[in-house]
């Protein structure tokens, strides 16, 4: 029986306590000043049912890294798809979405590939639908972005520059659109709040008066 997890430890003297995180995949994390192996083992074993339960809530996050060797299920809008992979005679490899299922046709199994056309698929559903929701939240709160763009990253789903240039993960149309608009709410106050203080949180909740449940929601799903 495995009384300690499993772990990457990395030593960052500047660091004055000790912080456990995980990363997508559910791996443990810990930073910290130079410390004992006994002091990391203590640490582990006092905070074991907290690992554990945050590992668990991680690994059981919607729409993860894909795994094409078995079944996959990708996220739209909040409603899960299953995934068909499909060998063909033709040579290029096309992903389609059609009858409520996602299909993607291949020659050559390739799943570096694969993971391009779906990265490509939302990515193009985000250049499609986000920028309308933008200009409409923009009306209503009277805050202009300078501009918009896309990108897949690993852990934010939106951010907003110095100069208000707002980006988007394009894994944002996984999310059910309440939760995108959330996001999108939340990057245009940032507009006008530079910060997480009450008068940004206060300045969302005039908008989105529910908008806890639609963070509790978004902790749900993967950046990936």
């Amino acid at each position: 029986m495995q009384l300690l997890s499993r772990y990457t430890h990395i030593v960052n003297n500047r660091l004055k306590h000790t912080y456990l995180t995980f990363d997508e995949e559910g791996n443990l994390i810990i930073k910290s000043p130079k410390v004992s192996q006994a002091y990391i083992e203590k640490l582990l074993l006092k905070k074991s049912v907290w690992i554990n339960r945050s590992r668990e809530k991680i690994l059981e996050r919607k729409g993860k890294i894909l795994d094409f060797d078995s079944s996959n299920i990708l996220y739209l809008y909040g409603k899960s798809y299953v995934l068909k992979l499909q060998k063909y005679t033709k040579k290029r490899t096309k992903l389609i979405f059609e009858e409520e299922e996602f299909i993607l046709y291949y020659s050559d199994y390739n799943e570096e590939i694969f993971q391009k056309h779906v990265n490509h698929f939302y990515k193009e559903e985000a250049k499609q639908f986000i920028p309308l929701l933008v200009e409409r939240w923009s009306d209503i709160m009277g805050l202009k972005p300078n501009k918009i763009s896309f990108r897949k990253t690993k852990r934010q789903w939106g951010s907003c520059s110095r100069k208000n240039d707002l980006s988007f993960n394009t894994m944002i149309m996984k999310l059910p659109h309440d939760v995108i608009q959330y996001i999108i709410i939340h990057e245009l106050a940032h507009i006008k709040h530079k910060h997480h203080q009450k008068r940004f949180w206060e300045e969302i909740e005039k908008y989105m008066p529910e908008y806890k449940q639609h963070v509790t929601e978004l902790k749900k799903y993967s950046t990936h």
